[in-house]
């Protein structure tokens, strides 16, 4: 028996293929702002998690566009190069403030 996708499952769906860049994004922006944590004094925390979250997604996404499916080792890769770039754009880049 097939049962269709209702409202609740689409959210849902969503929601997890997210939850590896927001984690990857979150965990990435803590540990640069201990490691780096004079040099990012003056950026905070959100911004740097915001970007590397938002990397991320586009990440897989692409990989989604490309592989024509989620949980490719490439897209998780180019996720993780994707948020360690944004991090430092935001952190130590032209995207500063």
């Amino acid at each position: 028996m097939h049962r269709t996708m209702g409202p609740l499952d689409a959210i849902w769906h969503l929601l997890n293929f997210l939850a590896p860049a927001l984690g990857v994004g979150v965990m990435a922006a803590g540990a640069c702002k201990l490691l780096w944590r004079r040099d990012l004094s003056s950026v905070r925390w959100q911004r740097l998690a915001l970007f590397a979250s938002t990397a991320g997604a586009l990440a897989s996404l692409g990989g989604l566009a490309a592989f024509g499916r989620d949980g490719k080792m490439a897209t998780y890769a180019l996720l993780v190069l994707a948020s360690a770039a944004a991090l430092w754009w935001a952190g130590f880049g032209p995207g500063r403030k």
